[in-house]
């Protein structure tokens, strides 16, 4: 007599708490999927560096922008909603490249090597793998990102965000809080003249549509990566790389921007250490550390910078500022504290950083008024 019978398999019903919990994460648009977040890398033809984040829970995508404040302020703490992984197993691959690694404490993975081969310039694809620990090359997600291997052009470009080319009152806790709340990457907006600035400075002296590079480093959050890069491409800032800080929880986020300024000046000379032939400008804003961190990558790094931009935002912090470009001044660097854009475009214009035939457009808009 046969003993066997058919046995029905019925899915696992969530219990009443994962029920609310899933509840949450829909209200929320939240993902508890493990999610690899790949940042822009960037290298030269013989070094690439490539970095990220490994998630539990993170924000989903946002998809539509609406002047509404309770969705602004909505969408910016959905982006400190986060779980990070620590000590996870990671595996990024390029080409014939593989190479493996592990989160640190914050869930950050860091990859960084130097090309048998020269990589030509251009854009590429990479992907960092989240793997089991558990079980061997079982994949548990994957996320794509971009590196920009940077053309060997005569300037490279470093740039800060907050109030260098996003109005963000960083020198005002409740105007920055206000702003970084009820505004998004479509409705903030940024100073008069300074796409047309940038623009200009990317394109001077290239062929073939072979930009300068432009580096993007500040001290807001990795938290704050999609809506940076959202704002970027809507204002049609140049392509470039982002070097922002430690990412923060949601019981952080009134902190945003806090960050310790002294980061800041390592991932700025990393960057002219990864490239030791370029020649750089900084641009920047006197309403915090800029003056003093760029004074400082002046003396470290003598012939190295070109010119440093400081936009004024920031009256009470004028005699600081001015000791600063003391510095830079006598180190026989190029200077130039403006308070519109039009004043910075026609000293790019004057000391050759952008050619005299390229075309001068919106250069006689009035500044953006922030005091």
């Amino acid at each position: 007599m046969n003993n066997n019978t058919n046995k029905t398999v019925f899915p696992h019903k969530p219990s009443f708490i994962e029920g609310v919990y899933d509840k949450i994460l829909k209200v929320f648009r939240l993902t508890n999927d493990p999610v690899v977040k790949v940042y822009h890398g960037y290298g030269s033809a013989t070094s690439i560096i490539v970095f990220g984040h490994v998630f539990s829970l993170s924000p989903l995508p946002r998809k539509r922008y609406r002047k509404n404040f309770w969705t602004n302020t909505f969408a910016l703490l959905r982006s400190f909603m986060i779980k990070r992984i620590p000590n996870a197993k990671v595996r990024f691959r390029f080409n014939s490249i593989v190479l493996e690694s592990t989160t640190a404490d914050d869930g950050f993975f860091r990859f960084e090597w130097k090309c048998v081969t020269v990589v030509p310039p251009g854009l590429y694809t990479v992907e960092v793998d989240y793997l089991s620990s558990k079980i061997e090359d079982l994949v548990l997600s994957t996320g794509q990102g971009t590196i920009i291997i940077a053309h060997p052009n005569q300037y490279a470009y470093i740039s800060d965000i907050d109030d260098t080319f996003l109005i963000s009152h960083s020198s005002n806790l409740r105007k920055r809080l206000y702003v970084l709340f009820t505004k998004n990457a479509h409705s903030r907006k940024p100073f008069e003249g300074v796409v047309n600035h940038y623009q200009l400075l990317a394109k001077a002296y290239t062929e073939n549509n072979n930009q300068n590079p432009f580096f993007y480093v500040s001290s807001s959050e990795w938290n704050l990566y999609d809506f940076i890069k959202e704002f970027c491409r809507k204002n049609a800032m140049p392509e470039g790389v982002f070097l922002l800080s430690q990412i923060k929880r949601l019981s952080e986020v009134w902190k945003t921007g806090a960050t310790k300024h002294s980061t800041k000046f390592m991932r700025i000379a990393r960057i002219l250490e990864g490239f030791p032939k370029q020649k750089f400008i900084l641009l920047g804003d006197d309403s915090q550390q800029d003056p003093v961190i760029y004074a400082r990558i002046v003396e470290h790094f003598p012939g190295r910078i070109v010119c440093v931009y400081l936009r004024h935002v920031y009256e009470k912090n004028l005699h600081n500022v001015n000791e600063e470009i003391k510095k830079i001044e006598v180190a026989g660097v190029q200077w130039c504290h403006f308070t519109s854009s039009k004043e910075a475009i026609e000293h790019s214009y004057k000391i050759g950083l952008i050619p005299k035939d390229s075309e001068m457009v919106q250069a006689t808009a009035p500044a953006a008024k922030t005091l």
